[in-house]
C-alpha cells in the first residue's frame, strides 16, 4: 500500500521549485486569491517558525506581527495558489522548530543573521 502511494507521488503530483528555507528565515509568500471572478495575488511575509511533512504533504508555517497581534499561516509546499516565495533573510537558529518564538517579544524576538 505504502508503494501505491508513493508511486502516485512520485509520477502526478507536480513538484513545485521553490528556494531552500528553514526554521529562522524570513521569507514572502506570493498567492493567489479568488473573489467570485476576479484573482489577485496577496503575499505574507513572515518568519518561518517550523516545515514538516515531506513529499506531496509537506508543509511550512509563517508567523508576522499585524499590529500587536501574531498571525500564523500554514502553507502546503504543493498549493496550487503558491506562485513564489523569495527569501528576504536568513536567520541563524539552532532549532528545526521555533515554537519559543511565540512568547518572545521586543528586542528579544529579534533572529541573528545567518553569515554567508
Amino acid at each position: 500500500m505504502a508503494n501505491l502511494v508513493d508511486f502516485v507521488n512520485n509520477e502526478f503530483v507536480t513538484k513545485k521549485e521553490f528556494p531552500e528555507f528553514g526554521a529562522g528565515d524570513t521569507i514572502t509568500v506570493y498567492y493567489e486569491i479568488k473573489e467570485g471572478e476576479k484573482t489577485r495575488t496577496q503575499f505574507f511575509k513572515g518568519v518561518v517558525i517550523q516545515r514538516r511533512g515531506t513529499g506531496s504533504t509537506e508543509t511550512f508555517t509563517i508567523r508576522k506581527m499585524s499590529g500587536s497581534v501574531g498571525v500564523e499561516r500554514i502553507f502546503p509546499i504543493n498549493l496550487p495558489a503558491l506562485q513564489k516565495v523569495e527569501i528576504n533573510k536568513k536567520g541563524a537558529v539552532r532549532r528545526a522548530r521555533i515554537f519559543y518564538f511565540r512568547e518572545l517579544t521586543g528586542k528579544k524576538a529579534r533572529i541573528k543573521d545567518k553569515r554567508r
